[in-house]
């Protein structure tokens, strides 16, 4: 089955284990991001995994960060990426994750669970770093990125089979913060 378009440089929403600070943030992300910004998807729910969440389709938000690849990497990250969430193409049966676009919400202070700064890598505002005239296609118009916006991005939600399994008995994780639900994490 094919993958959907990816010649689409979209950034991607993260909520999970590739947020600044988790481990695969480090093992993926790392030395290939332009930006990572706080953010929220609207309409959308977390629920607990087996060491990492899933998100689906619901009333409510989850927190997370809008990352954006560096030039030239997009479509080494998307890659990267798809293999990361078991993804093999729309649809297709042995998808743990889908790959959809999706606006996410660029809220004008951070989201709770998700504190900008040092200490998470996040930038404390906007801003890419990058001025305007080295932004490449991967890093087109970021200026949308300004607090009180919306982006489109890439989401990994879980497959329909997994979203069934987590509607009839996953353990919907309170307030959509992977960070804040996990033990020392959050306020």
């Amino acid at each position: 089955m094919p993958r959907p378009p990816s010649d689409v440089h979209l950034p991607f929403f993260v909520y999970g284990t590739l947020l600044p600070g988790e481990p695969n943030h480090d093992l993926f992300l790392r030395g290939r991001t332009a930006a990572e910004t706080p953010a929220v998807l609207p309409r959308a729910l977390l629920y607990d995994g087996p060491g990492y969440p899933y998100a689906i389709e619901g009333h409510g938000r989850v927190q997370g960060a809008l990352i954006t690849a560096a030039p030239g990497v997009h479509q080494e990250l998307l890659g990267l990426l798809d293999d990361l969430e078991e993804f093999l193409g729309p649809g297709h049966p042995r998808n743990l994750y889908e790959r959809v676009a999706r606006d996410v919400e660029l809220p004008a202070g951070p989201p709770a669970g998700l504190p900008a700064g040092p200490s998470t890598g996040l930038p404390a505002g906007p801003s890419t770093g990058l001025p305007v005239a080295e932004r490449s296609p991967d890093t087109a118009d970021l200026r949308r990125d300004a607090p009180g916006t919306t982006a489109r991005a890439w989401v990994y939600l879980a497959a329909a089979a997994v979203t069934r399994s987590l509607r009839t008995g996953g353990v919907l994780i309170p307030g959509g913060s992977w960070l804040a639900a996990r033990p020392g994490g959050g306020p």
